[in-house]
């Protein structure tokens, strides 16, 4: 790893630690020649996953959609950012194991929408709007009597 400071590409490792739930490895080292100390991180570099929409086309998997769709649910609800994080950290997680490498839209909707339904009823019910692209007002009743009728 070459040292930020003086560019010098030896250094040693003087601490080593599990980071983010164990999916990255937390490296301090120094560098042999200025004894300059920084930090890297290690990860395992996964396949990109591709999202098949419902049109056909195919797209990268893209984490910040993902949040932005849910923030969008979750707007002016009790809901912490870091909640919205570790929510899609496991979708993510989850579709990573499940498939190689192209996902349906339904399957990621679907993953939101279970989770959302634990979280906050709400925020379900606005990501059920969009995700099932309610027509009328007795499409949107309908998903909350479903709420109601799971008490």
């Amino acid at each position: 790893m070459r040292c930020p400071k003086c560019g010098n590409i030896e250094d040693k490792v003087i601490d080593s630690r599990a980071a983010r739930n164990g999916s990255q490895i937390r490296r301090r080292r120094m560098c042999l020649r200025c004894g300059y100390r920084f930090t890297t991180y290690e990860e395992v570099i996964k396949t990109q996953l591709r999202v098949v929409k419902r049109d056909g086309r195919h797209e990268d998997l893209d984490r910040n959609k993902l949040v932005s769709g849910i923030q969008r649910a979750c707007e002016k609800r009790p809901i912490s950012t870091e909640d919205i994080d570790k929510l899609v950290d496991s979708i993510i997680e989850e579709l990573e194991g499940e498939f190689e490498s192209e996902i349906p839209t339904e399957a990621i909707g679907r993953k939101v929408m279970v989770r959302l339904e634990k979280l906050d009823e709400v925020a379900f019910v606005r990501f059920a709007s969009v995700y099932r692209r309610f027509k009328d007002v007795n499409q949107f009743l309908g998903a909350i009597k479903g709420l109601i009728g799971k008490e």
